[in-house]
């Protein structure tokens, strides 16, 4: 629209129109919006969304050359450049990089914000300096003009956890469970999650039921997260449980749902009780998607059973769909390839290789498979014939055969 002049863009929609092209097509696609832009546009607007559009893609050099260009006409004056750059380097893992950053917008009149402060915490935590980490939060509470939220404190929380120190941590989810909004569910998530890396079940019980009369509504997400803490805990019945709640509970049906304890069946080596579970579906008119069978073939691969993973991922190739995040495991196809050559009758051999190379490109384990499943046949045919055949009959027929 505005190249066709019907609308006049101003620089702050020059600047959500190079972002958006830097998300599609690339920053080089963004540099070139950029660079034809005329000079009395390019303000501080459409310089910070090309920061952005380096730092996304992680382009270190560019980054930081871009941003001194900006501090040297006066373009960084708010925290969301030198944000760009702490999320840089976080990215990067290049977590002691951080606190340089927050200083220097300090030392420049700038207050941190919300997400300078918690990006921060999180580069002392992901060091394990937890005095570091503990100073900044005490530096944020102290902050007329921050007010800290719960997720700043879920962030001091699981760093904790990650350093096992159990009291501080459950101090920080206190304060985080006093910072949600009730009606939130996200909050309620991930504060479960983090309960149950704590093995607490009465408190992920206590904040379920919360979150059950709390929100309005109860979506896939919620009963995930639940599940997977339940998983965690070892508390399989009660995942059962709360499966049969979420199929009654007239949510979309996602096998995403069931996947979660499928994955936990596969953990505990409950095998049976995986494809029980599938078997159940089945009847009920749910056909499994690709990814759950590939869950329950796993498991039998993993306990060196080619047969049962074969006839598993055979089902998971036959409802095989592209794009939707599945790719048959090289190792366990591998496996079954061999156990195929080996073992499989020629029909067999073949109808899984047509089946596989849907999925993946034709590559030697295949046509190895079939060439060793049809020297067999042929082997056992011969040497059928030998057993009924006398000897002055045997080199002729076998002659014909060949």
């Amino acid at each position: 629209m505005n190249a066709k002049g019907h609308v006049k863009f101003l620089p702050k929609d020059h600047a959500v129109h190079l972002d958006l092209i830097g998300e599609i097509h690339g920053s080089s696609a963004a540099e070139t919006y950029f660079n034809n832009l005329p000079d009395k546009d390019k303000t501080e607007k459409p310089y910070g969304a090309l920061l952005n559009c380096y730092t996304r893609e992680l382009l270190v050099e560019k980054s930081l050359a871009h941003f001194q260009k900006m501090k040297e006409l006066g373009f960084v004056f708010s925290t969301l450049p030198y944000n760009n750059i702490m999320g840089l380097y976080t990215n990067l893992g290049q977590h002691e990089k951080v606190p340089s950053v927050i200083a220097e917008m300090k030392s420049n009149g700038i207050v941190p914000d919300n997400f300078s402060y918690r990006i921060c915490i999180n580069s002392y935590g992901t060091r394990a300096d937890f005095f570091g980490m503990e100073n900044t939060l005490e530096e944020m509470e102290c902050e007329p003009k921050i007010v800290v939220d719960w997720n700043t404190y879920a962030v001091v929380a699981s760093n904790y956890i990650k350093g096992n120190i159990r009291e501080k941590a459950f101090s920080a989810l206190k304060k985080a469970e006093a910072k949600i909004n009730i009606k939130d569910s996200d909050s309620y998530n991930h504060l479960i999650s983090l309960y149950g890396h704590l093995g607490d079940k009465s408190e992920v019980n206590r904040l379920w039921a919360l979150q059950m009369s709390n929100c309005n509504r109860h979506i896939n997400k919620d009963y995930t997260t639940m599940l997977a803490v339940l998983v965690k805990l070892n508390e399989i019945e009660e995942a059962e449980v709360l499966l049969k709640e979420w199929e009654s509970s007239g949510n979309a049906f996602d096998f995403q749902v069931p996947n979660v304890l499928l994955t936990g069946y596969r953990q505990k080596d409950l095998l049976d009780k995986a494809e029980a579970l599938l078997d159940d579906f089945l009847k009920k008119g749910k056909m499994p998607p690709s990814t759950s069978w590939a869950i329950v073939a796993a498991g039998y691969a993993e306990k060196g059973d080619a047969a049962k993973a074969y006839e598993l991922t055979k089902n998971a190739l036959c409802v095989y769909a592209p794009n939707t995040g599945w790719i048959p495991r090289p190792g366990m196809i591998e496996m079954i390839l061999k156990y195929l050559g080996d073992e499989g009758d020629v029909e067999e051999v073949e109808i899984f290789v047509d089946l596989l190379k849907v999925a993946v490109p034709l590559n030697s384990d295949m046509t190895d498979a079939l060439s060793r499943a049809r020297m067999r046949e042929e082997k056992k045919v011969k040497d059928a014939v030998r057993m009924w055949v006398g000897d002055g009959n045997q080199n002729e027929i076998l002659s014909d055969i060949q």
